[in-house]
């Protein structure tokens, strides 16, 4: 498990490497749910998924000995936090039904900029003209990479935007919680909160999964337990505002793996968006080790 002493100084080059393997992870996460949504409705598919992330994670809190997320004083953010997440997660994949992957792709990628927005009058962080041109690039890029050939449908739509402000807002309280509470906690809080939320709707929804759609479904659930527990660890070490553009990478990985399990071929205007997003990204990554050079430079002055 990822630990750093209490007395060295968080390293956003350490957040920024983790936050890219754990949007990695959710790129198979959404391919592996864009398969199983044809057959499977979202509030089931979550179900087995979350149980998958209680057990992982209490698997670790009993084992290391975590204090009870009950006696925290962020219970509330961490509630807040995974009703958030709910919403994010169940009006993203139900508008996945309606609107197209290029539309619903650069719609959610709005979330970075809410989440720069959001960092400033909620946590208070120094966002400075770098953060915001990487950003901001990163989104054009998205947009250049998705090309949505049409007007999507407006209450899809809305459902995307909606999952996109609340995964934002999500994004903002794992930095808060972050700095008292261990990720397990976190991840445990959120994953009762959906055991219990989608369990309510199996009776009305359940589909008996033959076998190929038993190993989907729980190896969904071992790839969301890594996922998150990676990325949130990364949020220990970064500011929000700066993990915010690495988030786009997670469309370079769905180009990839598009490829390598449906042979999709980008196109050039793909291409095009793809150098956008990464050159953002890699400008992002100079400018944070630049910070930390400059840092370490006045510490040994």
């Amino acid at each position: 498990m990822f630990s750093r002493s209490t007395d060295e100084a968080p390293s956003p080059l350490v957040g920024i490497a983790l936050a890219c393997i754990g949007y990695s992870l959710f790129a198979i996460q959404d391919a592996v749910v864009k398969w199983l949504v044809a057959d499977y409705a979202v509030p089931q598919i979550l179900f087995i998924r979350s149980v998958m992330i209680v057990g992982f994670s209490a698997f670790f809190i009993h084992r290391n000995r975590h204090p009870s997320i009950l006696k925290s004083p962020h219970r509330s953010s961490v509630l807040l936090r995974a009703v958030l997440m709910l919403g994010a997660w169940l009006s993203y994949y139900s508008a996945a039904r309606h609107l197209g992957l290029a539309e619903i792709t650069t719609m959610y990628f709005s979330a970075p900029v809410i989440t720069v927005v959001l960092s400033i009058f909620i946590l208070r962080e120094n966002v400075g003209p770098i953060r915001w041109l990487a950003c901001i690039g990163g989104f054009i890029g998205v947009v250049l990479a998705a090309d949505p050939a049409e007007a999507p449908s407006l209450i899809p739509a809305g459902m995307v935007f909606f999952a996109g402000f609340c995964w934002a807002w999500s994004t903002i309280l794992v930095r808060l919680v972050s700095r008292t509470e261990s990720t397990v906690n976190q991840m445990l809080a959120t994953g009762v909160l959906f055991t219990v939320v989608c369990g309510a709707a199996l009776p009305f929804v359940w589909k008996t999964p033959d076998l190929f759609g038993w190993t989907l479904m729980i190896g969904l659930g071992c790839i969301s337990a890594a996922g998150q527990y990676i990325l949130y660890e990364g949020f220990r070490y970064a500011p929000a505002s700066t993990l915010a553009p690495i988030e786009y990478s997670g469309l370079i990985w769905a180009f990839l793996y598009g490829y390598l399990i449906w042979a999709e071929i980008p196109t050039l205007n793909v291409v095009a968006g793809a150098v956008l997003i990464v050159g953002s990204s890699l400008i992002l990554i100079w400018w944070e080790r630049r910070l930390v050079i400059m840092s370490r430079r006045r510490l040994t002055a």
